[in-house]
């Protein structure tokens, strides 16, 4: 018999699950779901930073990909091993004792503080500030110095506790909260019991101040000093948190039926999509994966001896085991990324949406016709003419912060600026500015490793800014003056999910020697341009001026 395992992967848009080959890594059929409400904008305020998603869309996307996946691959059931998710984080929703979340009850279905606060709501900024605030004045235990010093409102408490404050419905309601990766992998195990359910260590060692030095979560006394319904919500969540290598359960009658497999399926521990997209690309000591989409997540592993007991400082945590089971995983990221060039591609396309597209001068197929032909060539052309600005031209100098600053030091009241413009500024300039800035941040986070002691000698990037754009790659090779290799998996996440399956199923012995046999090779590298190296140096310091000059005026 030959053995295969399924790895699904939720991104911040839509969900994809590919069937992978234990032997050798070879995929044999993948298939994406995009979310049907959150297409639609539904449950999202952008003006104020709140992005909620409907488990619905994650739940239907589950079941439309690995039935797709098993008929595409036309593979006997009974050799389809086990299955591991991951998804964004922290991704918090509010559940009921059963661990159903709310919203898909009936006084819940619409209610947006009922839904998926997805990783990138900032609407928890003011309790963030609390969280950090207490931390270092409560006399105690500094509860986030494994996660880098600073508590982020894009993180697990500071979601809770503030939509608590704001629904006093939901805070009755709800019996608990699940990290999404972990509601997901609840969902299809057998084992309905959320008190023993194994949790991810990926999402309470980043997010959730989870650590063994302190047994566990912050204790009570701290979490009431913050708000006593934290206190009481620590007993109803857990105490263990396990690695991604291990079972949580095996499939159930109800999703084994629904995706036409076997209760015999292993449903591996969940994990956070970063961490098995690193895992995807083969990651190894000393080796930056920079998981590059609508955000980053930048991930290292590095040995127990290595790190000691130093605490890297202004990052999104150092947990044992989050990446590899016996290393340490240290992440950090930018809150945007692609989503920085495709603010502007949107503002750049407010006449097409409101005066071309809605004109009455063009037939309905005319105008479907030019908004696929502007579609295909919009951020193609844009690019052709960036790069062809020679960097001796005045070129504007911004700020990557239009969702706030991830790390390092995070800080989600900041926004982005620009400077240096001119009646000679046209779009392409502005766009190459914007490509200079998402650079620099990723500068930024490098140079804080370095500094702290984390040793990088090399860069790997995967996702689809890595894949499809050259240009971007080879700026951010001269801005970081390292080489970086490019991931040739369209699904390194969903790979690296498939690794950990293989590992619970006992395949493998462990991720290491799994992801050897099963992980990405690498399809091209870009080297730094010596000629370019000092010319980027210049622009880094420009955005550096920039950057502490916004930092210092932001209340």
């Amino acid at each position: 018999m030959k053995n295969y395992v399924i790895g699904l992967d939720y991104g911040s848009d839509s969900v994809r699950a590919v069937l992978i080959d234990t032997e050798n890594g070879q995929e044999l059929a993948s298939d994406v779901c995009h979310y049907k409400r959150w297409k639609n904008n539904e449950y999202c305020n952008p003006s104020i930073n709140q992005f909620r998603q409907h488990p619905l869309d994650h739940i239907e996307g589950l079941e439309l990909t690995i039935k797709s996946v098993v008929a595409q691959a036309n593979v006997n059931p009974a050799e389809i091993k086990s299955i591991c998710i991951d998804t964004t984080g922290s991704s918090p929703i509010p559940v009921t004792a059963e661990g159903t979340p709310l919203s898909l009850t009936k006084e819940f279905e619409h209610n947006p503080n009922a839904m998926m606060i997805l990783w990138k709501d900032h609407t928890a900024i003011n309790e963030a500030n609390e969280i950090n605030e207490l931390a270092v004045s409560w006399g105690g235990e500094d509860f986030t110095k494994y996660e880098g010093g600073i508590y982020s409102s894009e993180w697990f408490w500071a979601k809770i506790l503030h939509i608590i404050r704001e629904d006093e419905a939901v805070k009755k309601a709800a019996h608990s909260w699940m990290e999404h990766c972990d509601y997901m992998t609840f969902l299809l195990i057998d084992d309905k019991d959320l008190a023993t359910f194994k949790r991810s260590r990926c999402a309470a060692g980043h997010k959730a101040m989870w650590h063994e030095d302190w047994n566990g979560l912050p204790p009570e006394e701290f979490l009431t000093k913050l708000d006593p319904y934290l206190a009481q919500l620590r007993g109803k969540l857990y105490n263990e948190t396990y690695t991604s290598d291990l079972v949580a359960g095996k499939l159930n009658q109800e999703w084994a039926t629904r995706l036409g497999l076997t209760t015999d399926t292993i449903i591996a521990v969940g994990t956070f999509d970063a961490h098995s997209g690193a895992v995807g690309a083969k990651i190894d000591e000393h080796a930056l994966v920079r998981v590059m989409g609508t955000s980053t997540c930048d991930i290292i592993v590095a040995s127990h001896e290595a790190v000691g007991s130093k605490t890297v400082k202004g990052i999104c945590g150092q947990v044992d085991g989050s990446v590899i089971p016996g290393y340490i995983g240290l992440e950090a990221g930018q809150s945007a990324f692609g989503d920085v060039l495709a603010w502007f591609k949107d503002t750049l396309s407010w006449p097409l949406n409101n005066l071309v597209y809605t004109s009455d001068v063009l037939s309905a197929e005319q105008k479907a016709q030019l908004k696929e032909e502007v579609e295909s060539n919009f951020i193609k052309t844009l690019t052709e003419q960036a790069e062809a600005i020679p960097l001796s031209e005045s070129i504007p100098t911004a700020l990557d912060w239009v969702n706030g600053r991830r790390t390092p030091d995070a800080n989600q009241g900041l926004k982005s600026a620009m400077t240096n413009l001119s009646l000679g500024t046209k779009a392409p300039h502005i766009f190459k500015a914007l490509i200079n800035s998402i650079c620099f941040g990723s500068k930024k986070i490098v140079d804080r490793f370095e500094e702290e002691g984390v040793r990088i000698d090399s860069v790997i990037g995967i996702g689809g800014v890595a894949r499809k754009s050259p240009f971007i790659m080879q700026t951010l090779a001269n801005v970081l003056n390292k080489p970086i290799k490019v991931c040739a998996s369209d699904q390194a996440p969903a790979l690296g999910a498939a690794i950990y399956a293989a590992v619970a199923a006992g395949i493998y012995p462990n991720v290491i020697e799994a992801a050897k046999k099963m992980g990405s090779d690498f399809e091209s590298e870009y080297f730094p341009q010596a000629d370019k190296i000092e010319k980027y140096q210049e622009l880094m310091d420009s955005y550096s001026e920039l950057s502490q000059f916004v930092e210092s005026i932001t209340k």
